[in-house]
């Protein structure tokens, strides 16, 4: 009789990159925290936000890099080129700036279709000029036929930071309001449904936009705002497991305050797709002192992108995990970051 050997299904250590480095979540954050972090550590780093704060001649800077590789270029409200433009700009957002000035470099494959890329350029003027912000430098570099994969564009964002604007994971408190500005995973099905030639009854569109003006709103209404995020990769749960993880505290949110468009519920169902861990690029999580949660979610509903913003949770003191979810059922489960790469080459 064959020996019968039980074994635990935990994951062996990775010897090479893999997809799930770039994903967002459990396997990323080991690559920072084990590699990258140390490898560079300095105290901009440290404070482990969406750009790093600098001080430059008496100025305050917000700085920022980010480079961007989705296929396919084009997709249902939007495209490489302006997505590369509001990620960079809705990073300097996050780190409370007025966003300024950005590079531009291409990595262009051999093939590419010059009438694309002149579309891809346009769009990209268009989106800056949307933000007020100039492309000042960049660069262009040209790789073999079938070793590019068309297009990668990496952005260099440079914003100027408020005189008392001091925003970061360390920041938020017990007590804080959690808030986003709008629903949540329609650029990663949106993405998805074209790569996959995916056809839903309702098309789904990205909420590819900036945020800029959405955390400019907080300031002026007076909001003490502790922490700005934007749920890219890894989706609104790797924002509030990072931020649970780095500020040392637990959140709960509460998935019926959760803004989930039918399509995209509906979408993730059929996919076996969890919407609270699938990518956005327009929409921003706000942490702010629960007693100007209102006024704060007041500020975002001026906009005509933030008439979707809710109020989702709130911040406790640490506890055992980062991330509590109150279900609709008034369960209680944890949200944990993903721990693999469920939508590739999504930004």
């Amino acid at each position: 009789m064959p020996e019968f050997n039980l074994q635990c299904p935990v994951p062996l250590p990775l010897e090479t990159v893999q997809m799930a480095h770039g994903g967002g979540g459990r396997v990323m954050r080991n690559l920072l925290e084990s590699l990258l972090l140390p490898a560079f550590a300095n105290p901009a780093l440290e404070a482990r936000h969406d750009a790093a704060l600098l001080e430059l001649g008496g100025a305050r800077l917000a700085f920022t890099t980010d480079s961007f590789v989705v296929t396919p270029r084009s997709f249902p409200g939007g495209d490489i080129g302006e997505l590369a433009v509001y990620g960079t700009v809705n990073d300097l957002a996050c780190g409370g700036a007025l966003p300024r000035f950005l590079s531009c470099a291409l990595i262009l494959e051999e093939g590419l279709p010059l009438a694309e890329l002149a579309n891809l350029v346009t769009s990209m003027q268009q989106a800056a000029t949307r933000c007020g912000v100039t492309i000042v430098t960049g660069d262009t570099k040209v790789v073999d036929r079938g070793r590019g994969d068309g297009l990668y564009i990496n952005t260099t964002g440079l914003g100027l930071v408020p005189e008392g604007r001091v925003l970061g994971p360390r920041q938020v408190r017990p007590g804080d309001a959690i808030l986003v500005s709008g629903d949540l995973g329609r650029h990663g099905v949106a993405v998805l449904s074209v790569r996959e030639g995916l056809a839903f009854e309702t098309p789904i569109l990205s909420d590819c936009a900036p945020i800029h003006h959405l955390a400019e709103a907080l300031w002026t209404a007076g909001i003490s705002v502790h922490c700005l995020r934007d749920p890219t990769r890894g989706g609104l749960g790797a924002v509030l497991n990072e931020i649970g993880l780095d500020g040392g505290l637990s959140l709960e949110v509460r998935e019926q305050d959760i803004p989930v468009v039918p399509a995209v519920a509906a979408a993730c169902e059929l996919l076996g797709l969890d919407p609270l861990q699938v990518a956005c690029e327009g929409r921003l999580v706000a942490f702010v002192p629960g007693t100007q949660a209102e006024a704060a979610l007041a500020a975002l509903h001026q906009l005509p992108e933030g008439r979707g913003a809710a109020i989702i949770g709130r911040v406790l003191d640490a506890g055992t995990v980062p991330v509590t979810l109150r279900t609709r059922l008034g369960t209680e489960r944890i949200l944990d970051l993903p721990s693999g790469e469920q939508l590739p080459r999504i930004c």
